[in-house]
């Protein structure tokens, strides 16, 4: 209560007592505390437009940054599929062979539980040379 001690309403109330009189003290007090409970009510309204008025302006820079996200994302790679870079790059390392980011992604094969998988095209084919390129030179020693 605004730091006050009892004397000191007592004081008050002693002082209000003898000015406006006992008459119309009750009066005078119930017209003091619906005052004091519309300034509260004021004073809340202010602060809650004004939390909500900073709500607002936090929200709207996290939704420029969000947006400054999804337009760069956008003008670095159009056409860029996360899933199919992961696909991509798991193929590749079971095969064998360096991920390349702009092969196409093959559509999956069914496969069992207990299948290997068949080596490529291109790995068949260097089997093929390395083998014929020996077989020409002839057995080594």
């Amino acid at each position: 209560m605004l730091d006050m001690s009892w004397g000191e309403v007592m004081l008050i109330g002693g002082v209000a007592l003898i000015v406006i009189g006992p008459k119309d003290l009750p009066k005078a007090l119930r017209t003091l505390g619906q005052i004091t409970t519309k300034v509260r009510r004021m004073a809340g309204e202010f602060q809650h437009q004004f939390n909500e008025a900073i709500r607002e302006a936090e929200l709207d820079e996290v939704r420029r940054d969000v947006e400054g996200v999804k337009r760069t994302v956008d003008a670095a790679k159009p056409g860029f599929n996360p899933v199919d870079t992961i696909r991509n790059e798991i193929r590749s390392a079971v095969e064998g062979r360096t991920p390349t980011s702009a092969a196409p992604a093959a559509p999956p094969r069914e496969t069992g539980s207990f299948d290997v998988p068949r080596p490529s095209a291109e790995q068949q084919a260097s089997a093929a040379s390395s083998t014929a390129s020996k077989t020409e030179t002839g057995p080594t020693p």
